[in-house]
């Protein structure tokens, strides 16, 4: 029962982890660079402590080619001299030495082509890990993009099909527009027809005739003789005036 029990939890969670890593993919992204980093640096530890291992070789093999070249020397002086009881012994101390020299030359040897082999290995992993978390990257970049565009083409068909669907909204304010229009327009029609212009017309006779009056007035005074129109202007009586007002006299 608590095994049962145990694995739904699990079960649970998983589905909940997962559901998160969904919804944030650039912070499991990022995760896994942080990852990347972290098995970079343990990796580069391990290889500095092979390298070192490789340096320290090297140097013990320098050290005996020169204990190599010194138990030779000193063989041979006493060899020259007739000490055979000494030169046999820096013999075989040089032939046990020339044999520690070659073992360190072949493990020196092999050291350095594993360090190279590891340092390549680091390399094209690490290369790899990049291009797979570029291509990533370039996969939620994607991603986004087409979201986008999805929800942009949806929103866009979803108003083109409520538009063009039945078109009752834009009937009804066509039709609205067209009647205030027409009912507009009938009253300003209404309200020209009914309008009564015998004030204005006579309002704009008698500002006619004050203005020819003081036009002649100042010819008058100027010394300017006005041409008198022939014809007879109606009279708001519905009698004609018969000639021009006379003129002034000049004091």
């Amino acid at each position: 029962m608590f095994r049962r029990l145990a694995n739904l939890i699990r079960g649970f969670l998983g589905l909940f982890v997962s559901g998160l890593e969904k919804k944030n993919p650039e912070a499991l992204l990022e995760v896994e660079k942080e990852n990347l980093r972290k098995q970079i640096g343990n990796y580069n530890q391990g290889l500095a402590a092979h390298a070192g291992l490789c340096e320290k070789l090297i140097s013990q093999i320098k050290r005996q080619e020169t204990e190599e070249r010194d138990l030779s020397a000193k063989a041979m002086a006493n060899l020259k001299v007739g000490n055979k009881e000494a030169a046999a012994q820096y013999a075989l101390r040089l032939q046990t030495l020339r044999r520690e020299l070659e073992e360190n030359r072949a493990q020196a040897t092999s050291a350095e082509n594993t360090y190279k082999e590891l340092l390549r290995a680091r390399d094209v992993a690490v290369k790899a890990a990049q291009a797979k978390m570029e291509s990533l990257r370039y996969a939620l970049d994607d991603m986004k993009i087409k979201k986008a565009t999805a929800e942009l083409t949806e929103m866009a068909s979803g108003m083109i099909g409520q538009i063009g669907s039945s078109g009752d909204t834009m009937d009804r304010l066509h039709q609205v527009v067209e009647e205030e229009r027409t009912k507009a327009a009938g009253r300003a029609r209404v309200a020209r027809d009914s309008m009564d212009l015998t004030e204005v017309n006579l309002k704009q006779a008698e500002q006619q005739a004050l203005a020819d009056q003081a036009l002649a007035e100042f010819a008058a005074q100027a010394g300017i003789a006005l041409e008198t129109s022939s014809p007879s202007t109606p009279t708001p009586g519905g009698k004609e005036a018969i000639g021009p007002a006379e003129p002034p006299v000049k004091t």
